[in-house]
């Protein structure tokens, strides 16, 4: 089930005018595809990912996550989407501290009325997938910036989405862990098959990237590859 966004266009309120902060704005991404996105500061990648993940409304065209079609939603609908198909990995892992690893993960598999068992369950193939297995009862101040970065995929992942949206995933980490995060969200993309949309300022580690876009201006475009 892919990620879709077709002749997508997104303004804002600007003093006595507006900002087309997305440009007629198209493309696909497949189940077990990791497409990155680059471009500078104000060019719209964040307003892609928000449209992405149903939290704004664009102003036209449509939005399709794994086989729902979004557009006419009410706001109850989309939550429950949100919730059920869209997984968001966020600059700042932002963790409970006062929860263990597995626990910031069975707090969002709570919101979904899963069984206990099958949440647990879930939460510790998922844990086990990012490379903390056996670390599930630590907290976050026992954990490296790497490791809270990987609990913060494990909770994109764990509702098994069908769309991933990843915002800067290495600002926070030096090259070698950021290195290491790419890599992992390459390979869980396969691992789950889950249609991934990444957007970063790094192009250091986009070696292992099936597809880079460049958002310049509010318009996408697919770079030639190298």
């Amino acid at each position: 089930m892919s990620l879709e966004l077709n002749d997508v266009t997104l303004t804002y309120p600007d003093g006595d005018g507006v900002v087309t902060a997305l440009d007629r704005v198209s493309v696909r991404v497949a189940p077990g595809e990791l497409a990155a996105v680059i471009g500078p500061s104000g060019s719209g990648k964040s307003s892609l990912l928000a449209v992405a993940a149903t939290l704004i409304r664009p102003d036209s065209g449509r939005v399709t996550v794994g086989d729902v079609d979004t557009l006419g939603l009410r706001p109850r609908e989309l939550a429950a989407l949100r919730l059920s198909k869209v997984g968001i990995v966020f600059q700042q892992p932002n963790l409970i501290p006062s929860l263990t690893v597995v626990d910031q993960l069975l707090v969002t598999e709570h919101m979904r009325a899963r069984s206990v068992r099958e949440a647990r369950a879930s939460a510790m193939e998922t844990l086990a997938a990012v490379g903390l297995a056996g670390k599930e009862h630590r907290h976050p101040h026992r954990l490296s910036g790497g490791e809270r970065q990987r609990v913060n995929i494990a909770r994109a992942l764990v509702g098994r989405p069908s769309a991933l949206l990843v915002d800067e995933p290495t600002a926070a980490l030096d090259h070698d862990r950021g290195a290491r995060i790419m890599e992992l969200i390459e390979e869980a993309t396969r691992t789950f098959e889950v249609a991934t949309l990444l957007v970063t300022h790094d192009t250091e580690h986009l070696g292992t990237v099936a597809r880079v876009l460049e958002m310049r201006d509010g318009r996408l475009r697919a770079l030639d590859p190298a």
